[in-house]
This record gives structure tokens, C-alpha cells and sequence, in this order.
């Protein structure tokens, strides 16, 4: 019977904690990534939403030849539709008289992070937008 070599097997736990940090990193990569596209997600719905709601005018304000001003009702109307079609929680308010602004919050569920308890992460975003008349820029 020959004699055991005693540094038979211990590479194992070293790749087994080379393993496990390796499978943390990887699994905080994805939660963080999960974060940044929330936050993503959240300024694109918001921009969105807003220039939905700033597009609905006040047209019997406009015929008469007033200053152009976003029709608080069918701009509130519309933009609350579109936010609810996301299917995110947010908040649609009228902020001048040309101005929608809307605050979306995106939330992701976590896949290491939940082991710890936080089931999801969550990013919130605002944005506004401006009825505006003509071609803004130079003019040539």
C-alpha cells in the first residue's frame, strides 16, 4: 500500500473561495447593472411622459392668438396615459402654463442582494418639458 501524499486536495479550498468571491463579484455586477438601468429607464419614461403631456395645446387659446399653453386637463390626461402604460409608479404635474412635470420611479428586483434582504433596488427620475412654438435656434 503506498503512502498518501499530504498535499493531495489542497488546492480545494483555495478554489473554493476563489469560486465563492468570484460568484459575489459577478452577482454585485448584475445588482449595480440592474440600478443603472432603473435609473436609465426612469429618465427615458420621464422625458417621455412630460413631452406627451406638453404636446396637448389649448386650442381655443391658440385660435384667438393668445400665447400658446398646454391644456391642463388633456395634458394631464395624456401624460398620466402614457406613464400608466410604462407600468411604473410616478406623478404627473402641471408646472406652468407651458411647462408638464412628471417623477417616474423604475424598481428592479436584485439576485445576490436579495440574499442579504434587499429583494430590489429602485431609481427615480424627473423631468419637465416646455411647450414651444416655432423653430428655436439661429437664424441663417
Amino acid at each position: 500500500m503506498a503512502a498518501q501524499d499530504p498535499e493531495r486536495g489542497s488546492i480545494t479550498p483555495y478554489a473554493l473561495i476563489f469560486i465563492t468571491v468570484l460568484l459575489l463579484f459577478i452577482g454585485l455586477v448584475v445588482d449595480v447593472g440592474n440600478k443603472l438601468r432603473a435609473g436609465w429607464e426612469a429618465v427615458g419614461i420621464a422625458e417621455e411622459t412630460a413631452r406627451a403631456g406638453a404636446g396637448q395645446i389649448d386650442r381655443a387659446a391658440a385660435y384667438r392668438g393668445d400665447q400658446l399653453v398646454v391644456d391642463r386637463g388633456a395634458a394631464l390626461r395624456a401624460a398620466e396615459a402614457h406613464l400608466s402604460s410604462s407600468g411604473h409608479r410616478g406623478s404627473v404635474a402641471i408646472s406652468g402654463p407651458a411647462s408638464v412635470r412628471v417623477t417616474v420611479t423604475v424598481t428592479r428586483k436584485t439576485w445576490l442582494l436579495s440574499l442579504v434582504g434587499v429583494s430590489s433596488v429602485s431609481m427615480t427620475a424627473h423631468a419637465d418639458a416646455d411647450l414651444v412654438a416655432g423653430v428655436e435656434g439661429p437664424n441663417r
